[in-house]
């Protein structure tokens, strides 16, 4: 069994729908066994394919439907799938739609994972829980582990102990990069055209990676043991493994901070022929000193922008823990006699260059949109800026005024800085906050050093109680829910009034009771009324429209839509004398009804005196 099948069944297993598919199997539609032979699906595969074929289907004198081209579609995707050994493997383990979610996950309709993940049982809940608990315990057993032998809690315990699980994830992290390099080179997809097809992870970036990980491995080894007293190497000795892991990043990064953005056309004009007509050895130098895109302008040219300030940060990052790596060096070779906080200013320093270049970036975004819109931060430059646009109107023929959703992508921008500033600071504080706790504690503060990261693990237990609530707790809502206890009432009530033998018991409308009534009200609303029917009652009765009543504060109530015959029909009707089951309900309400009615003939504009 492979064991991306088994994670993604221990992981995946509650979204997927637990009753079985009405649709027929692959197998079915071939008409073969589940153990059938390469050979017996192929001859299957042509049997069903002279009986299924739409051509086949006219040429027999029957009406091809679509669904007998999907029903045939259906059963050549079988076929493929089947012939696939890797491929049916996968199907055989989590079916058809587990294999659409392997091969395309955003094929699937969330509202189905939702639905099968809220009827899923405890256990394959219980997987996904599991899941992120171990990452929780993968993440924070090691610092837990390093803090309690800093207390001195685990006694004569050595390091090279302590730290196991940090060689776990080495040996998991170093097993990664050799996969890495014995997959080979990646395939081209068969959207991207060959000549346009650059690997992206070439094999020199692979043993690249894998080299500078072997040297953090090495100093990691080297730290163990010199903290344990086996071997007595001087500490810049120790440090020698970490100083060549840090220069191979910082050549790397330098490399891309100084690489330059050009369009397609630029490039052309600068090594002479089109990107397409490079050869691959060509085609991987041009992407070490470019960055190609389709303009000057837009979100491919942001998103380049942004890797170099990045990369740019990064160099910044890489210098102050070299710095900081050689002050710690010298501390510990001279004896500890300098001060801890003099050891950390290149950190400081870094944590200040960080803030400063998200406000410059933040105010560059500003000027920039200030520049394309000077209304965007002045309502009253408008008019300054019609002024200027007329005595530079020789200047400014070729500028367009900006459209409302280039102005949009123009506020959009300032406020991702703005936010980007905010969130830089907020981090960056929170950060000094602990790192001052930090040299505080080596200067010898009593507290322990769980203290340094327990903000790390509130956190990260306040996050995994929230998913074992939203995982447990999650259950499907059902639509009709609570109308049977309404029914219950409904039915009762009548009951209790005296009316269960003369009506029908209440019950509440299915959906094809309500949609067919709906329509029925629908019909008999949209239904013409001919001039040769106007005489009638009935015709009467839909073009009449009903009164309604407005209140006027001086005179009162105001009916509107009302005419005399109304108004002498409603005072000639004689009500029909309630039954004796009626009575009952009236006896409550006859002395709130009025003693006697006087009408009061009154044109379509006339009031009612309330009095």
């Amino acid at each position: 069994m492979r064991y991306d099948i088994a994670f993604f069944l221990c992981c995946c297993r509650s979204f997927l729908s637990s009753r079985q598919s009405e649709e027929e199997t692959f197998y079915d539609l071939l008409g073969v066994d589940k153990h059938a032979t390469q050979d017996e699906l192929k001859r299957a595969y042509k049997r069903q394919s002279l009986q299924m074929h739409p051509d086949k289907l006219a040429q027999r004198g029957k009406t091809v439907t679509a669904e007998d081209r999907d029903r045939f579609t259906r059963m050549r995707n079988a076929y493929e799938v089947l012939s696939d050994p890797r491929r049916r493997e996968t199907y055989d383990r989590i079916g058809e739609r587990g294999m659409k979610w392997m091969e395309d996950p955003l094929s699937i309709d969330p509202q189905e994972l939702a639905h099968n993940f809220a009827t899923s049982s405890i256990l394959d809940r219980s997987k996904i829980f599991a899941i992120f608990l171990a990452i929780y315990i993968a993440v924070f057993l090691l610092p837990i582990l390093i803090c309690l032998m800093a207390d001195g809690t685990f006694g004569g315990a050595k390091w090279v102990a302590v730290l196991t699980p940090l060689w776990l994830w080495d040996v998991f992290i170093l097993f990664y990069h050799v996969r890495v390099i014995m997959m080979g080179p990646i395939k081209r997809p068969e959207t991207i055209p060959e000549e346009e097809w650059v690997d992206p992870l070439p094999m020199r970036k692979r043993v690249s990676a894998l080299v500078r990980f072997v040297f953090l491995v090495l100093f990691q080894v080297l730290l163990a043991l010199r903290m344990d007293g086996f071997i007595a190497f001087p500490w810049w000795a120790v440090f020698i493994p970490l100083y060549f892991w840090e220069m191979m990043a910082l050549k790397k990064k330098i490399s891309v901070a100084m690489i330059n953005i050009v369009t397609h056309a630029e490039l052309e004009l600068a090594i002479g022929k089109n990107f397409a007509a490079c050869d691959a050895a060509e085609k991987e130098d041009i992407q070490r000193r470019f960055i190609l895109v389709p303009a000057k302008s837009g979100p491919v040219y942001d998103a380049a922008c942004r890797i170099k300030a990045e990369a740019k940060m990064d160099v910044v990052r890489i210098l102050a823990r070299v710095v900081f790596t050689v002050l710690l060096v010298l501390n510990l070779e001279l004896g500890k006699e300098w001060s801890w906080w003099i050891v950390f200013v290149p950190i400081f320093a870094m944590v200040v260059c960080i803030i400063g270049s998200a406000f410059h970036n933040w105010v560059q975004v500003q000027a920039e949109a200030a520049k394309r819109d000077p209304s965007l931060f002045d309502q009253n430059a408008d008019v300054e800026q019609g002024y200027t646009q007329m005595d530079d109107k020789s200047n400014n023929e070729d500028d367009k005024p900006l459209t409302d959703e280039e102005k949009e992508e123009l506020k959009t921008k300032v406020a991702q800085a703005a936010y980007q500033v905010l969130g830089t600071c907020c981090s960056q504080c929170f950060f000094l906050v602990l790192l001052c706790v930090l040299i505080v504690k080596i200067q010898g503060a009593g507290y322990s050093w769980l203290v340094i990261i327990s903000p790390f693990l509130a956190a990260g237990g306040v996050v995994l109680c929230c998913l074992a609530c939203t995982i447990f707790c999650l259950s499907e809502v059902d639509e009709n829910a609570g109308l049977t206890d309404f029914d219950t009432r409904v039915n009762e009530a009548t009951a209790a009034a005296g009316y269960g033998s003369t009506h029908d018991v209440y019950t509440s409308p299915t959906n094809e009771q309500a949609g067919q009534q709906s329509y029925e009200q629908e019909k008999q609303q949209s239904v013409p009324v001919s001039s040769t029917d106007t005489k009638g009652p009935e015709a009467d009765s839909i073009s009449k429209q009903p009164p309604t009543a407005t209140w006027d504060p001086e005179k009162g109530e105001v009916w509107k839509n009302t005419t005399q015959d109304d108004e002498k029909e409603e005072i000639n009707e004689v009500p029909s004398a309630p039954n004796q089951k009626e009575t009952d309900l009236l006896d409550n309400v006859v002395d709130a009804q009025p003693s006697s009615i006087e009408p009061k003939p009154s044109e379509a504009s006339e009031d009612f005196d309330l009095d």
